[in-house]
């Protein structure tokens, strides 16, 4: 599918016309392309910065509950295109609760597009809703989510899209987890974060034989306009490609491309245990990055520190990175609820040069599994200037695969420990799995372990070992202790450890990097 439309004439039903003029939603003439929304983009960038009214909503949707705002629900046969067959269905969100702003949705053909307007047809109004006022039809909506035959015949969740600039997207047998957004501004920066937020979608309906779902997004924020158009392609892995452009009203001290939000509470490798019965809680357990060079990295994430953690992964060129989930074990979570061993990872594809830049992951201190608090993004080099343009693509991967980035060699666990008879050796033991290491044979590969910084020189690394694990997994263990004799680790102070495996002069796995406090 193309971003310019290819003009071909879509005509209307009487009886859908009808329809459409009692609502008011009367089709215009008017090519709806990512052009067009790129100059809507351009304007507003020109025009001082509008916050929405929060007060616009009428007061019986802005106080709306929690349970009441769930209590309102989209009527499925009044789906938009669902009466014509076709092979996308689209929803939408009821204004209200937490979503006080709401967004004005679009929907256009190849030659002509209308405004949909709040009705209260659209939506089943449950016995909670006790105090229900007026619905003005200019009011917007929440957000949009869109539906596809992703597992079988039944129309299936596919995407959804609501609240600020958030989205999420399912491949077959996925559960929702990770999040993704358009932008992020100012993300860590002493409580400075902006939220911009898409004021307007334009959703394309879709012709019978279409094998993707494909809308369009307009962003605003007090210092970015931008101009998004998105393709959604369905399957085991749901591909999604964005394409984006953004005008800069104000320059700030950090953009972040392809950002997005996860959950992590504990794992296998976490120190700071919970009075919880599931062996790990988390919707991703690493952080997975390509360098231009092609090394592989994996960074397991972690919430032992109590503080806010920032990593940065500087290169020339992002070759991909995105927040995993590896372990898709249903005894490594015990719940069947959750589900968190269908949650998906999201891998980032540039499609376009991003130039040089660097991977940030931050890590927000956990005591329940309720918000996300894992942060990955692509913080470019050069921050853009008030006035400034700048356009970049990428794709969007949705998947339940180990290993997006192609290491081959990867990681699939991460244990640490500390005996009391040995207070002063933490022991660290790195599993991994794939690539050459499926069919191994002969002596075990060689483990290179290095420690980095100030800290890497308070320690000594001893005792490396490689083993073979059952389930063709590899366990490379080492301990840590003080380099200065009666020293203790407890004065070394956050460590940088890396670790890979070679056979020969020849690297076959992907590099672990962990960041410990011994």
């Amino acid at each position: 599918m193309r971003w310019l439309v290819v003009h071909r004439i879509v005509l209307l039903t009487a009886a859908a016309a009808l329809s459409q003029l009692a609502q008011g939603q009367i089709w215009q003439r008017e090519d709806v392309t990512f052009e067009l929304i790129d100059g809507k983009a351009k304007e507003l960038a020109a025009q001082p910065y509008a916050a929405p009214d929060p007060n616009a909503l009428p007061d019986w949707m802005k106080n709306l509950s929690y349970d009441q705002y769930r209590d309102i629900r989209f009527v499925p046969e009044r789906a938009l295109w669902s009466a014509e067959k076709l092979p996308f269905r689209a929803m939408l969100f009821h204004p209200g609760y937490l979503f006080k702003e709401p967004v004005t949705i679009n929907e256009f053909t190849e030659t002509h597009q209308q405004k949909v307007r709040l009705a209260e047809a659209f939506f089943n109004y449950g016995p909670l809703i006790t105090q229900r006022g007026e619905v003005p039809p200019d009011t917007g909506f929440a957000g949009v989510r869109f539906h596809a035959p992703l597992n079988g015949d039944n129309f299936d969740e596919l995407a959804v899209f609501q609240g600020a600039s958030y989205w999420r997207a399912l491949g077959k047998g996925q559960r929702y987890g990770i999040s993704a957004r358009g932008i992020a501004v100012d993300t860590g920066i002493d409580g400075a974060e902006e939220f911009p937020r898409f004021r307007e979608f334009w959703l394309r309906k879709p012709v019978p034989d279409d094998k993707a779902a494909m809308l369009f997004g307009l962003l605003d924020g007090p210092s970015y306009t931008g101009a998004y158009g998105f393709i959604i392609q369905p399957g085991q892995d749901t591909v999604m490609t964005v394409r984006a452009v953004l005008y800069a009203r104000r320059e700030v001290k950090r953009i972040g491309f392809a950002p997005m939000s996860s959950m992590f509470w504990f794992g296998e490798n976490s120190r700071r245990r919970f009075d919880d019965m599931r062996p790990e809680v988390h919707d991703s357990d690493g952080l997975a990055i390509r360098t231009n060079t092609g090394e592989r990295i994996w960074r397991p994430l972690a919430n032992d520190s109590g503080k806010l953690e920032f990593s940065f992964f500087e290169m020339e060129r992002c070759g991909g990175f995105g927040l995993l989930q590896r372990d898709r074990r249903f005894s490594a979570y015990e719940d069947g609820e959750a589900d968190y061993d269908k949650r998906p990872s999201l891998w980032i594809e540039p499609t376009s040069d991003w130039g040089s830049g660097k991977v940030m992951l931050m890590e927000i201190p956990a005591h329940n599994e309720l918000a996300d608090n894992a942060v990955a993004m692509w913080e470019p080099s050069h921050t853009p200037k008030a006035g400034e343009r700048i356009e970049f693509s990428y794709k969007q991967h949705w998947t339940t695969k180990e290993d997006p980035a192609g290491a081959g060699g990867r990681v699939v666990a991460t244990r640490t420990g500390l005996h009391d008879w040995q207070p002063e050796q933490r022991t660290i033991a790195i599993e991994f799995a794939g690539g050459q290491l499926e069919k191994w044979e002969g002596k075990p590969p060689e483990a290179v372990v290095t420690a980095l910084g100030e800290a890497g020189a308070k320690i000594k690394i001893q005792g490396i070992a490689v083993q073979p694990l059952p389930e063709g997994r590899w366990r490379a263990a080492f301990q840590i202790t003080p380099a200065a004799e009666g020293g203790k680790l407890a004065d070394v102070g956050p460590l940088e450890l890396r670790c890979c495996l070679k056979k020969g002069e020849d690297f076959i796995t992907e590099t672990w990097a962990y960041r410990i406090t011994p």
